[in-house]
């Protein structure tokens, strides 16, 4: 008997799955395999020999240390906007989600042109940066502040849907109870937050280690001071040190597959509480 559903709707087409897997391997597959291939082309040793210099191993300290401050900046921001946009009303509340999502809609390139004008040697506070002696563009500070802005959305827009579905029943229930405002944060929010935050951790790392746009414009490509991995890698390329760039470069790879393999795991574990998290 016919169930009048249609076969070809009721499970995938094997040509457009062999299609999507195809499409797959040339846009991803292949060119991180090539990434690896030109890494190892000249041997073990000449691929450890990229990682013996200085320059490579101040890159990687610097990419680490600028994820490890913009990362827990943003996962702090992220909670604080996605609870006052789901549990409050207030005038500005479209603006406020409009500008979380900001950085997603602008070039990288644009959110670093914004620190040169704010910190730039004809910047607004210029002159006060001179008379303080503090220094924001070509330093950590600036590489910081850029990665920040670029990455400011990924926890919160992880959040946000998440806590509109779960309502605020319980923590009005909390606080009837007499708990106050942080015991209600960490004994009832957080529990039903944690998995969703620390996904949107993950996305926030792994762009803030990747990113190039923003940081190339306030970095000054000053070597072993203000490259990042991605900036390392550049250069080495632009130098035709080719085995030192792609070796640079499964550096960064081996972060975003590790970074990947977190990402579905915790999809696959917490399969319906992250869904309910990109549910609009």
């Amino acid at each position: 008997m016919s169930n009048g559903r249609s076969p070809i709707l009721g499970q995938p087409s094997l040509i457009l799955l062999a299609l999507g897997l195809a499409y797959l391997a040339a846009l991803v597959l292949l060119p991180l395999g090539m990434v690896f291939a030109e890494a190892f082309r000249k041997g073990p040793q000449a691929y450890l020999a990229a990682f013996a210099n200085r320059d490579a191993w101040s890159a990687i300290r610097l990419t680490l240390i600028v994820a490890a401050v913009a990362v827990p900046l943003n996962a702090v921001f992220g909670v604080a906007a996605a609870w006052t946009v789901t549990k409050y009303d207030f005038p500005g509340k479209s603006l406020l989600i409009t500008l979380i999502d900001l950085p997603f809609s602008i070039s990288p390139v644009i959110s670093g042109l914004v620190w040169v004008l704010l910190f730039g040697a004809q910047g607004w506070f210029a002159p006060l940066l001179a008379a303080t002696g503090v220094k924001v563009l070509f330093s950590t500070t600036g590489l910081i502040l850029a990665t920040t802005l670029i990455t400011v959305p990924f926890v919160a827009r992880e959040l946000i849907p998440l806590m509109q579905e779960q309502g605020s029943d319980e923590e009005a229930a909390a606080i009837t109870l007499g708990a106050g405002g942080w015991t209600t944060f960490f004994r009832v929010t957080l529990p039903n937050i944690k998995w969703a935050l620390l996904y949107g951790v993950l996305l926030c790392n792994a762009r803030a280690m990747g990113e190039f746009g923003a940081v190339s414009v306030v970095s000054g490509h000053i070597r072993g001071q203000t490259n990042t991995m991605p900036l390392h890698v550049e250069i080495l390329y632009n130098e035709y040190d080719f085995v030192g760039a792609f070796a640079a470069a499964t550096a960064l790879a081996g972060l975003a597959l590790l970074t990947l393999g977190l990402k579905t795991l915790l999809e696959w574990r917490f399969a319906g509480e992250l869904s309910a998290s990109r549910r609009h």
